[in-house]
């Protein structure tokens, strides 16, 4: 199973990082990508990747705190680009639930990502809270098909889900598709093609039934494998295999 988007990098993990990881190798993890989205996290998901073989990393800067992002971060992300085992840009994206970055700051510095992305030709990792639409269009003003990249712990309707994989992205799910009101990502996890389709964590947030409310783990990825499996009537093994595949050729990972 390939974990696209965890946060082992976060304090959350500080006192048993060790055992979580051994945990995800024992449920047969094979691939993380950490996901680092301000100067503190970025450096801790290279020191990851440098340290795991089977972990990558991506390096962005998260929109909640756009407006902590200098030029010279900006710079900084540009030079992590020519890492080895960096594999994207991100996460970025638009986040109207928060109110300390102002919109007009979020955007800016979502499409100074997209470009940079674009002249790394690296793929993007999308996070979109209450700002789908604007979204989408800062993504299509920005030309990011010529990357691709992944919608990040889904939680849209199918027509948007469409309009982005039109654009060449991936449809990545996380805990929030096991959970029995979650009609959406239900849906969008059954219908779209399974070559657009990735399993995540997001850990240590947003849990998977049966364990919310409890601090998430790459190990429980398999909870959503199985939530998805079981929607689209396939078994386990042939969903695991083909999400595998699909993060492998999004992310440029031979092994």
């Amino acid at each position: 199973m390939f974990d696209t988007h965890a946060h082992l990098n976060a304090i959350q993990f500080e006192e048993d990082l060790e055992d979580v990881i051994q945990r995800a190798l024992d449920e047969g993890i094979s691939h993380i990508v950490v996901v680092g989205f301000d100067q503190p996290t970025i450096k801790g998901a290279l020191k990851l990747a440098d340290t795991y073989d089977f972990i990558y990393a991506a390096v962005g800067w998260h929109p909640v705190d756009a407006v902590d992002m200098t030029p010279e971060d900006l710079q900084w992300i540009e030079e992590l680009a020519d890492h080895p085992k960096v594999v994207a840009i991100g996460e970025m994206g638009l986040d109207y639930h928060w109110d300390k970055s102002p919109k007009d700051v979020q955007k800016r510095v979502f499409r100074q990502q997209i470009q940079l992305a674009k002249k790394v030709r690296l793929p993007i990792i999308i996070h979109n809270r209450d700002a789908t639409q604007d979204v989408v269009d800062i993504l299509r003003e920005e030309g990011a098909e010529e990357v691709g990249g992944i919608m990040h712990c889904y939680s849209g309707s199918l027509e948007v889900a469409k309009e982005c994989m039109d654009m060449n992205f991936y449809i990545s799910f996380g805990g929030p598709v096991t959970f029995k009101n979650a009609k959406k990502p239900k849906e969008v996890a059954k219908e779209i093609p399974i070559d657009r389709l990735l399993i995540e964590t997001d850990c240590p947030y947003l849990s998977p039934h049966p364990l919310r409310g409890k601090r998430n783990e790459p190990s429980y990825v398999k909870y959503v494998a199985e939530a998805i499996a079981e929607l689209r009537e396939m078994p386990l093994e042939a969903l695991v295999k083909k999400t595998t595949e699909n993060a492998k050729r999004l992310y440029q990972i031979s092994d």
